[in-house]
């Protein structure tokens, strides 16, 4: 059995899909419904149990669960995904505390754990984007919460306290995007607000120059969810050794480019520039550009889908009504 938790999530959901290209069905999803729309992120998807989030981490609190037996991994997606939540307990509740949970299930059961950890924890970037301490930093409360996260789980396999039969791994998401974020709203990626945008008013709103770069210049390394949900499985199915890795292109593209990329799958569409909102000051990544050397060493091979081709694939998945059908 598989468990992933924020299943109805966007990456979430992505994995399960892939999983069930693969044939497995034996999934339980680990979610908060709440009030969303991201149950619709559901209908498409195969799986075997769905379980909120609270009474999952109930089951997992007593000891020798018996239903621990059946887990091969958790893939732990769910968290407070929102930049702009500047409630740190709460964060920290969420994405700290609840993967401490987790994790700890998995570490005494000797099941195997890849979580979601994010390159917001690289701060303003200017330290770079490789996989270590030097280049640290969290710009808003989520980032702090996942960079906490992640200097637990190092701490913890620096002085051989996990089981050495669980496979703990955590991804570095870089700029996610892709089918089955719809219920995101203003977390949703550039991609999706640009496709959104030219469906209202044709005209796409990018951030004119700010940080040294010209209007819309603003670079990020855009990674198709795809191209995650394949890493997900790959870090588990392969022996690769436990710790933190980068999960993006290695590419930085231009908010232009990736304008340019939704105009032309759409063929229509123009840009216009706005000012940079003040309240996004120095809590705001301007590059980011994934490191990939870590991944690459450990024997990944898959590649990544390229940004025009991504973009178009996307879009048309927009255009037939933005939701999975069953395989």
């Amino acid at each position: 059995m598989i468990i992933v938790t924020g299943g109805a999530g966007f990456i979430g959901s992505n994995i399960v899909r892939a999983l069930n290209e693969r044939g497995r069905e034996d999934i339980w999803i680990v979610d908060n419904l709440g009030k969303s729309e991201k149950y619709k992120n559901l209908v498409g998807l195969r799986f075997e149990e769905y379980v909120h989030k609270d009474t999952f981490i109930n089951m997992i609190m007593p000891e020798d669960e018996p239903f621990s037996d059946r887990i091969e991994v958790i893939f732990h997606e769910g968290a407070c995904s929102d930049t702009m939540e500047y409630d740190v307990n709460y964060m920290m509740q969420n994405n700290y505390e609840y993967s401490q949970a987790v994790m700890n299930f998995c570490v005494d059961n000797e099941i195997d754990f890849i979580y979601a950890s994010s390159a917001s924890t690289y701060g303003d970037g200017h330290n770079g984007f490789t996989e270590k301490e030097t280049c640290e930093g969290a710009l808003n409360p989520y980032a702090f919460s996942k960079l906490m996260f992640d200097r637990f789980v190092l701490q913890n396999l620096r002085d051989n306290l996990f089981n050495v039969e669980s496979k703990i791994i955590g991804l570095k998401y870089f700029n996610v995007f892709g089918p089955q974020e719809f219920h995101k709203g203003r977390m949703a990626s550039i991609a999706y607000q640009m496709y959104k945008q030219i469906k209202t008013t044709g005209i796409i709103k990018l951030f004119k120059g700010t940080g040294g770069y010209e209007d819309g210049e603003q670079r990020r390394d855009f990674i198709y969810v795809k191209d995650v949900a394949k890493v997900n499985l790959w870090c588990w199915e392969n022996d690769i050794k436990n710790g933190i890795y980068n999960c993006g292109t290695g590419n930085a593209t231009t908010f232009n480019a990736v304008a340019q990329a939704v105009i032309s799958a759409l063929g229509t569409g123009k840009i216009e520039y706005i000012d940079f909102p003040e309240e996004l000051e120095g809590k705001y990544q301007s590059f980011t550009q994934s490191d990939t050397r870590k991944l690459l060493r450990a024997g990944y091979d898959g590649g990544f889908t390229n940004i025009n081709d991504a973009v178009k694939e996307y879009c048309e998945f927009l255009e037939d009504g933005g939701y999975y059908e069953k395989n």
